[in-house]
């Protein structure tokens, strides 16, 4: 049957269509023959010429290509159908020991590859992630703008991220996020998930910095009943658990040497074998991971597997730090503070004017989970609706004030930055308190701040105790 003849029929049903780009006669009567028993309408393309043609007058559902065709490369189809097709997914096909050209593949916006000789399983659960793809819509995406706060802004780094999130949804490549501490590297992660082929399926966020090291391998691959004293059950594990779906490995740099070479394997041989058992499980999971450290220095200063690296940062993401989007503060932190007050269930408030001020000339070295602490203590201290510059609960207002006239940190001082804010906050309530001889109301009225702020910061540094 001929190309036109299979489309006047894919007219008549639902069936997904499918166009394979390659020009060896046994690849494509392979993946016709295996794609026609899974219900599916099948294109077929020598070249990249005639593929473009088949593109621009037919729609389909998902595209396989050669790497190597008669006029071109199959990356320069892929670049065209991101370019053209941003809604078509589009898989390549390469040869054994070509990694480095389906890398090249998956950062130039491919769904996903397959090696020769190609595998039938693989190939199945290729075409069934593929077709679960969410269309991409200006819809979707602001639905998940509206419920990420994280992700809200209109500043140039937040529409780079939110770009870039759109594309590596579309693609099953591993992601390493990097990003300061509270940027949202979680809350990305999550994004690529939901707009991705796997967002039925489970995200599991993992934590590697917080479980011991004599359970990681039972955390993660789960055991057997009997395997050891107290495994009184069956336990799946991370991997198992979120097969299909998303496996989020946050600070990754803290997992040791010796289980990263059993995450390695695990990985690459897409395989798990619980503590216990005997068969190993077939699986199939995308793993993001993320760090505030910089991965590529934890593998020069041998303390992350190379082997490994190369396995998890195909695609790197950078998450910008709070200070970099500073116009797009205001309209997080009325989030944040609506938020709040629901949950308070109190009337939602608001910032004057000169309280914005004062959040924009921050520099948030704890970036949006510290903005969200700093509302959180303001909302507990104050109980007005219109939330002003004085009764912000910033760890030193005067740092934000008047950054001018900080006084420089010098070697003689040997303390840490938190350390050091500290001491200045503490010597400044205690040269008020000694002005005002002890009268709280006279001391805050110095420091420009409400006596409740005052009794919060002196419980805080511990100088009710001193007094």
């Amino acid at each position: 049957m001929s190309n036109e003849q299979i489309f006047n029929t894919h007219l008549n049903n639902s069936s997904p269509t499918i166009l394979i780009v390659d020009d060896e006669p046994d690849i494509i009567e392979l993946l016709e023959l295996t794609l026609a028993r899974m219900g599916m309408q099948v294109f077929s393309a020598k070249s990249i010429h005639d593929a473009k043609i088949l593109l621009q007058s037919h729609q389909f559902q998902l595209c396989f290509t050669d790497m190597r065709l008669p006029d071109g490369e199959g990356l320069d189809l892929v670049k065209y159908i991101t370019s053209h097709s941003s809604n078509l997914p589009v898989a390549v096909i390469t040869a054994y020991g070509t990694a480095e050209n389906a890398v090249a593949a998956l950062k130039a916006g491919a769904f996903d590859y397959l090696s020769k000789p190609v595998s039938l399983k693989q190939l199945r659960d290729l075409v069934k992630s593929a077709l679960n793809l969410p269309l991409i819509n200006n819809e979707s995406i602001s639905q998940i703008q509206s419920n990420q706060r994280a992700l809200l802004g209109k500043s140039q780094p937040m529409h780079q991220l939110r770009t870039i999130i759109d594309k590596l949804s579309r693609s099953q490549a591993s992601v390493y996020i990097y990003g300061e501490s509270g940027s949202g590297k979680e809350l990305a992660a999550r994004m690529i998930h939901e707009k991705s082929a796997r967002h039925k399926q489970a995200f599991i966020a993992v934590n590697c910095g917080a479980i011991p090291e004599n359970l990681m391998e039972s955390e993660f691959f789960g055991y057997k009943k009997g395997a050891f004293t107290g495994a009184d059950k069956d336990h799946d594990g991370f991997f198992l658990a979120a097969d299909g779906g998303t496996l989020f490995l946050d600070e990754v740099a803290d997992l040791p040497l010796a289980m990263q070479v059993k995450l390695l394997r695990v990985i690459q041989e897409k395989q798990v074998r619980r503590i216990g058992d005997t068969q190993e499980k077939n699986i199939d999971v995308r793993i993001i991971s993320a760090t505030h450290k910089k991965l590529s220095s934890c593998v020069e200063a041998g303390q992350f597997r190379q082997d490994l690296y190369y396995r998890l940062n195909v695609i790197e993401l950078n998450m910008p730090a709070l200070r970099e989007m500073k116009e797009d503060i205001p309209l997080i932190a009325e989030k944040i503070l609506a938020k709040l007050c629901q949950e308070a269930s109190r009337p939602i408030c608001t910032f004057t004017k000169d309280a914005l001020a004062i959040l924009v000339k921050y520099d948030y070295p704890g970036n949006v989970r510290e903005l969200e602490n700093i509302l959180e203590r303001t909302l507990a201290f104050s109980s007005n609706l219109q939330i002003d510059k004085e009764e912000l609960q910033l760890l030193n207002k005067e740092i934000s004030q008047n950054t001018d006239n900080l006084p420089t940190i010098d070697s003689d001082h040997g303390l840490p930055l938190q350390d050091f804010l500290d001491k200045l906050e503490k010597d400044s309530i205690v040269k008020a308190l000694n002005q005002s001889r002890y009268n709280r109301t006279k001391a805050a009225k110095i420091l420009g701040i409400t006596v409740r702020s005052l009794r919060y910061r002196m419980e805080r540094l511990g100088l009710n105790e001193a007094k």
